[in-house]
């Protein structure tokens, strides 16, 4: 069944920075697109990251545009979230997602604290 456990959050000070990891299995990781959303308190869930099969197109909300890097190993099954110049509002719980043959799969998520 496919799964897909992510970690790498944690509490860090403002301005700092996080590399978040999911790691997949229980489908063709190589022939899907990848996503990364964030659900904070009080807000609705946002997609902020997502990167093609092949790793050649990727796309960001406006909000971490310039600030965090979507990649992917093939190899490894896994897809990366590096989130530089962190914020307190980037606070949240990190999910990664795959869309696979129009159902969507989640993993538990990753909890990022932004704080002095």
């Amino acid at each position: 069944q496919v799964q897909l456990v992510e970690s790498g959050g944690g509490l860090v000070q403002p301005g700092g920075s996080l590399r978040l990891s999911c790691a997949a299995s229980g489908f063709t990781f190589s022939r899907n697109a990848m996503r990364w959303y964030r659900l904070a308190p009080g807000k609705d869930r946002e997609m902020v990251a997502s990167i093609t099969n092949t790793g050649g197109f990727k796309r960001y909300s406006d909000s971490v545009k310039g600030r965090f890097t979507i990649s992917r190993d093939n190899a490894k099954n896994t897809v990366y979230l590096q989130m530089n110049s962190l914020k307190p509002e980037d606070t949240a719980v990190y999910y990664c997602n795959a869309p696979i043959n129009g159902a969507d799969y989640w993993g538990q998520g990753t909890q990022v604290t932004v704080s002095s």
